[in-house]
């Protein structure tokens, strides 16, 4: 077993003009994103939110055309913002495609509904109507529409929140989950009573739900009104109670998503080998469901770009109550896989040279055997394992903990990396404890662990939904669980397979 502890090089990204850099901002920022085609020269939108909304908003777009200084420049990390043409060499115009109001005290009543199904079901709805309204009656459809929700909308949207009596109201007279669950699973001889019992096989999470309900029509941005206020508020003025970042801070991550979900490509890996396929397998229990134990799969595919695709797999009982684990039969594993060699195909012209599967389970010889039917034989087939774990801590003796991209091969088929760490371009750790080790372990197939792990810190560099230095978890696995809460949100289970921009 080797002892030593090993150092990578933090993966370089690509950005215009041929240019690379280890650093996200600092890439956008001297050089732009990719210089290629297809690259948007102006970001085509939609807003709904309320007039206060729509307000906030206008007033944070016009502040984010411009420079916004670091709230703290003796911190490497707290990059100043240049300005959004200046960093995407695009114009994010002040006036979008259409923008849809909401009535600011309809939408405060439906969130607090006594019944909570239909107090998700129907504030989502406030949102998702108008949008799909345009998209059946209008010609010109945005790229993504921004929806703009209340820090009320937000505290009493998430799954296990509730709204004090006192500020509660009515939902007049509905069926309730029981009486609903069971004329979902059994039928009835009253047509409306089915009809009125669909509102609960929607997920009691307004950000899954309306995203769910979108699925394939719309690209969606939510944010938060106070998000949006504080960057507009400068650090030594700020007094809201909600702790944040500042301006600067706001202005990346949200700049970075819009270009993102307006069909451009903020940076590339570089450096990756041709014809890699990256695979993050997903499993959620649907709650949603009538038949208990029943679990969604679905599989994340990712290139160099970053911009992934969501397949949907089949629905079963894929729990293994003993072993605490998901694992799919032979034909769904056959079934999920071959949709996505085929998509690779579709994009290429040719099969992937290698394909990894990452998850956070075991592969059994069953669901391994179905995926190598759909893997034809000129493809390098490896199912790698990957779990954050706390058993193993290293200490330095100095004031700084391991280098990020620190890691140990303990044999030829497992080695343990610290994807998180101290970060010598920020001169900091961006972190309270010690940092926990990502363990890895190829578990099916061959491949060297060193190219292994390598790959696996490269892919905590492709988060579009934030503009870090990196991510402790690789963007295959990141986003499981926000990708299965979608999948499960509502009763519409046949999603064809769509970016992975619809998702995040």
């Amino acid at each position: 077993m080797n002892s030593e502890l090993e150092l990578l090089e933090e993966p370089v990204l690509a950005f215009g003009y041929g240019q690379v850099s280890p650093y996200s901002k600092d890439g956008l920022t001297l050089y732009g994103p990719p210089t290629e085609s297809g690259q948007p020269k102006e970001i085509r939108y939609g807003v709904v939110a309320t007039q206060g909304g729509l307000d906030i908003f206008k007033r944070w777009l016009k502040r984010v055309s411009g420079v916004i200084p670091s709230d703290n420049p003796e911190k490497a990390h707290f990059n100043y913002w240049p300005g959004f043409s200046a960093v995407f060499g695009a114009e994010w115009p002040a006036k979008p495609i259409v923008e849809y109001l909401i009535d600011a005290d309809q939408l405060s009543k439906s969130i607090r509904q006594s019944d909570r199904h239909h107090a998700i079901y129907e504030t989502a709805s406030l949102f998702t109507d108008p949008i799909s309204r345009h998209n059946m009656e209008e010609e010109r459809q945005p790229d993504f529409w921004l929806v703009i929700v209340s820090d009320e909308v937000y505290q009493y949207g998430r799954p296990n929140s509730s709204v004090p009596k006192d500020l509660q109201e009515s939902s007049g007279q509905t069926l309730g989950k029981k009486a609903a669950r069971s004329f979902i699973a059994h039928g009835s001889l009253f047509d409306e009573l089915v009809d009125e019992s669909e509102v609960y096989r929607y997920d009691l999470d307004f950000h899954a739900q309306l995203k769910a309900r979108l699925l394939g029509k719309a690209v969606i941005q939510i944010a938060r009104e106070s998000t949006l206020n504080n960057g507009l508020i400068p650090s030594t003025e700020r007094t809201v109670e909600r702790a944040m970042e500042g301006p600067a801070h706001t202005a990346w991550n949200l700049c970075t998503t819009a270009y993102f979900k307006a069909q451009g490509s903020p940076w590339r890996l570089s450096g990756v080998r041709e014809g890699v396929c990256y695979i993050g397998l997903v499993f959620k229990v649907d709650d949603t469901s009538a038949t208990a134990q029943n679990v969604c799969c679905g599989a994340q595919m990712f290139l160099d770009s970053g911009d992934g695709v969501v397949f949907r797999g089949a629905m079963g009982p894929w729990a293994s109550a003993d072993e605490k684990e998901f694992h799919l039969s032979a034909d769904a594993a056959q079934d999920l896989m071959k949709t996505v060699v085929e998509a690779y195909e579709n994009k290429h012209g040719n099969p992937p040279k290698e394909i990894f599967i990452h998850g956070r389970n075991n592969f059994n010889r069953s669901e391994w055997d179905g995926f190598c039917e759909a893997v034809p034989e000129t493809t390098n087939l490896t199912g790698v394992k990957i779990r954050k774990t706390n058993r193993l801590k290293v200490y330095r003796a100095a004031t700084r903990p391991l280098v990020r991209g620190t890691y140990w091969v303990v044999n030829e088929r497992k080695a343990y990396l610290w994807s998180s760490g101290y970060i010598p371009r920020l001169a900091t750790y961006p972190g309270w404890e010690v940092p926990n080790p990502l363990e890895i372990e190829i578990q099916k197939g061959e491949a060297d662990i060193r190219i292994v792990v390598s790959d696996i810190l490269g892919l905590t560099k492709l988060n579009y939904n934030a503009c870090v230095y990196g991510d402790s978890n690789p963007v295959t696995l990141k986003f499981a669980n926000m990708v299965g809460d979608i999948l499960t949100a509502s009763p519409n289970k046949n999603h064809p397979p769509l970016p992975f921009k619809y998702y995040i």
